[in-house]
C-alpha cells in the first residue's frame, strides 16, 4: 500500500462481523467506508467509530439495489478517487423453512441468492474501476465454513449435523467459486480475492443457528482483517478460516 490512508469499504457493517471488521479497520489507520443499507444505522456506526479515534463515513449500499450501488461507486469516486479494500460481508440467512429439501420455496432461495451472490457480483463490478487505481487491491469475501463441500460431508465434523438447506450453504459455496473466477481474472493486475469462513459468531445473523456460539463478532472479523492486510504475501483465489486454507 502507499503512504496514503488506506480506503476500504465493507458492506454490511453496521453491525455483527461487518461492523468489528470496519472498527478494526479503523484502529489500523484505515479510512473505513461503513456500508449500509439503513444509512442511518450506518451513520450511527460511523459516528461510534469516529468516537473510538477512527475514521468512517456512512455509505447507503443495498446490494440487491444495481443503481444504489452504482451511486455508492459515484459517490467514492468523488470523494476518495479509488479503493484500497473491498470487504462483500452482507449476507442473509433467509427464512430457513423456505430452504428445506422437499419443501423449497423459490422466492425464498431466490432472496438468498440476490444478496449472498449476485449482489456481491454487482458491487464487485461496480467497484473494480476504484480497485484498479490502488497500488495493492484487495477483495475478501465473507463466505461460510457451511460452503464447505468437505466439511459438511464429514460425519466427525459439527456441520455435517446442520440441517440440509438448499438456499444458505448452497449461495455460499457458489461465492467460493466466484471468489476462484475473480481471482484468476484479476490476478495480472495485482487485485487479490479471497474468501473466508469467519465461524459461527454470537451475533444477530447466527441467532436461528440450531447451536450456541462463543466466538465474538471481533473472533470472525481476524481472518478477514487478515486477508485484507497481508502484503505481497497475500494468497489469492483461495478459502480461509482461523487456521488456514478450508477444505472446498
Amino acid at each position: 500500500m502507499s503512504d496514503e490512508a488506506t480506503i476500504a469499504l465493507v458492506t454490511g457493517a453496521n453491525k455483527g462481523i461487518g461492523r468489528a471488521v470496519a472498527e478494526r479497520f479503523a484502529q489500523l489507520g484505515m479510512t473505513v467506508l461503513v456500508g449500509a443499507r439503513d444509512l442511518a444505522k450506518g451513520a450511527e456506526a460511523a459516528a461510534g467509530i469516529r468516537a473510538a479515534g477512527g475514521v468512517a463515513h456512512p455509505i447507503a449500499l443495498d446490494v440487491t439495489d444495481p443503481r444504489g450501488v452504482t451511486a455508492a461507486a459515484e459517490e467514492i469516486t468523488g470523494r476518495f478517487g479509488r479503493l484500497d479494500v473491498l470487504v462483500n460481508n452482507a449476507g442473509i440467512a433467509g427464512e430457513l423453512g423456505a430452504q428445506s429439501p422437499g419443501s423449497t420455496q423459490l422466492d425464498g432461495v431466490r432472496a438468498v441468492f440476490e444478496t449472498n451472490l449476485f449482489g456481491v457480483v454487482t458491487v464487485i463490478e461496480a467497484a473494480l474501476p476504484l480497485l484498479r487505481r490502488s497500488f495493492a487491491a484487495r477483495i475478501v469475501n465473507v463466505s461460510s465454513g457451511t460452503a464447505s463441500m468437505t466439511w459438511t460431508t464429514d460425519a466427525t465434523c459439527y456441520l455435517s449435523r446442520i440441517p440440509a438447506a438448499v438456499g444458505y450453504p448452497v449461495s455460499k459455496a457458489a461465492l467460493n467459486m466466484l471468489t476462484v473466477q475473480y481471482a484468476k481474472a484479476l490476478s495480472r493486475e495485482g487485485i487479490l480475492v479471497n474468501a473466508v469462513a469467519p465461524g459461527a459468531c454470537a451475533t444477530d445473523f447466527a441467532k436461528g443457528l440450531p447451536y450456541r456460539s462463543t466466538r465474538t463478532a471481533a473472533d470472525g472479523a481476524a481472518i478477514v482483517v487478515r486477508l485484507a492486510t497481508l502484503g505481497r504475501e497475500c494468497p489469492t483465489g483461495g478459502f480461509f478460516d482461523d487456521n488456514g486454507k478450508v477444505p472446498w
